[in-house]
């Protein structure tokens, strides 16, 4: 009795798990959390604001904290995410488990001669009378049926010979393998979602940091430390909006340097499985640069030059003393007044002020901007400067991520690919040819097939070889 009760609740755990509904009501669910997870933005201001759009700013808050509980801010990693993709992939292990056996018995099947009746009755069929001789006849269709690559068997009966194969088995197995590859996203995604992370971080240029920051701001440690030597943003010419985002990344182990990269938007660095992705920017509050210069003179003499503000510098090579005066991150002319202004906080346009006094006249202060080099060159004394940086003042802002599963995610890719191909452009084909003589001389062909899908392309093949066995009997017959 005990023996019966266990497998009893075995059969109907084992039942519930085959159940194509449950597979249904998952994947809805599946489908639904996605959305949400899509829709909401993950970040607690924007979606405060979002829901705010949704239920009403005074709402906004208690749906925020109700959906904070549910973990719909983190929904990817949350515990009942993971647990409908384990569901589901029993699911489809049992479903599949279910029916592989007899589909597997049917790959397995021999193909075997048939009987007349029974050829006449398949969805594809074929019947003609030659004025030939059942060998000869017998030759030329099997050659035809071989030229179509099957690997052919043979039968003699009693009232003839019949010949048969079949190709492509193994594709009814097509749908499984797309059931494997699914089940293979699921693990990678499981795996991502319990030992990976998304996380952000914001380097200042000249600095390094050994932790990010998940989206709840907690710290998650390194085993290694990233530095930023420097953060670019290039500009469409003669326009203010960005071309382009570039910041130089190093990686540091125990203090020496191991990797270096320049890191833009679409190419990340990745380092022990973890990347750093450029995705945005900003000013250090308070922060103190350092203007980056190059002189150069019309002898060929340049220098590269790194100073604060108030600082001064010796031309090479010229009778010139330089002194940093001021400095504006977006320099512009007031359309009104003509006057110069700064427009923006942003480092948009950035100029440096500085004044020139030379021995022997006055000196003169000029304006010169980063993104305009000319207006660096004093023609009269032969001299260029340049401003390449204000170095310090900008952080690049990095997006982190580390998802141990995205390897399988691409071996199951493929393997999709391979099963859909297998599942949707390969049948598994079955052909009989019964070969049999009427009267003197004659006889008469009998072609069946049948196909597990795309039973136009049998029928094409089926009227391709009869075709190219009649010719070449009709060849035969005219050399005889």
């Amino acid at each position: 009795m005990e023996n019966k009760e266990q497998v009893n609740i075995f059969d109907g755990i084992w039942g519930f798990f085959a159940s194509v509904k449950l597979a249904i009501v998952l994947l809805f669910l599946l489908a639904v959390t996605s959305i949400i997870g899509t829709v909401v933005p993950q970040e607690s201001p924007k979606a405060i604001q979002f829901l705010g759009k949704i239920f009403g700013d005074n709402t906004a808050p208690a749906v925020y904290n109700a959906f904070l509980k549910l973990d719909f801010m983190d929904m990817y990693h949350s515990w009942w995410f993971v647990l409908l993709l384990v569901l589901f992939c029993v699911n489809l292990t049992v479903c599949s488990l279910e029916k592989i056996p007899r589909t597997w018995k049917l790959v397995k099947t021999p193909v075997k001669p048939m009987a007349k009746n029974v050829l006449e009755t398949l969805p594809v069929k074929k019947e003609v009378t030659l004025k030939v001789s059942l060998d000869t006849a017998r030759d030329e269709f099997l050659n035809a049926f071989r030229t179509s690559k099957y690997d052919v068997k043979e039968a003699v009966q009693e009232d003839g010979v019949q010949l048969y194969s079949e190709k492509g088995a193994y594709s009814r197995l097509g749908v499984y393998v797309v059931h494997l590859s699914i089940l293979l996203i699921f693990v990678g995604a499981i795996i991502g979602a319990r030992f990976g992370f998304d996380g952000s971080l914001n380097l200042p240029e000249g600095s390094s940091s050994d932790v990010v920051y998940s989206r709840t701001g907690e710290q998650v440690p390194l085993d290694f430390s990233i530095a930023c030597n420097w953060y670019k943003t290039d500009y469409y010419k003669g326009a203010d909006a960005p071309q382009e985002f570039s910041s130089e990344l190093v990686i540091l182990e125990n203090g020496k340097e191991v990797l270096k990269k320049v890191i833009e938007v679409n190419n990340p660095l990745t380092y022990k499985g973890i990347t750093f992705y450029q995705s945005s920017y900003g000013i250090v509050p308070d922060a103190v640069g350092i203007f980056v210069l190059k002189v150069s003179n019309d002898r060929g003499l340049e220098e590269t030059l790194r100073l604060k503000q108030g600082e001064s510098f010796e031309i090479p090579g010229q009778k010139i003393k330089g002194t940093i005066m001021d400095f504006s991150p977006a320099l512009g002319r007031d359309p009104q007044s003509g006057a110069l202004t700064t427009y923006s906080d942003s480092l948009i346009n950035p100029a440096v002020s500085i004044r020139f006094d030379m021995e022997g006249s006055d000196g003169f202060t000029g304006w010169i901007l980063k993104r305009y080099p000319e207006t660096g060159i004093i023609k009269d004394a032969g001299l260029k400067v340049e401003f390449l940086d204000y170095w310090g003042v900008e952080y690049t802002g990095l997006q982190v991520s580390k998802d141990p599963g995205v390897i399988i995610i691409y071996i199951a890719s493929i393997v999709m690919v391979l099963g859909l191909y297998a599942a949707f452009f390969l049948s598994h084909k079955k052909i009989w040819i019964r070969i049999a003589p009427v009267g003197k001389g004659s006889v008469k062909v009998n072609i069946g097939g049948s196909a597990s899908k795309n039973r136009l392309a049998l029928e094409r093949q089926v009227e391709h070889m009869l075709s190219r066995a009649t010719a070449a009997i009709e060849g035969r017959l005219k050399k005889n």
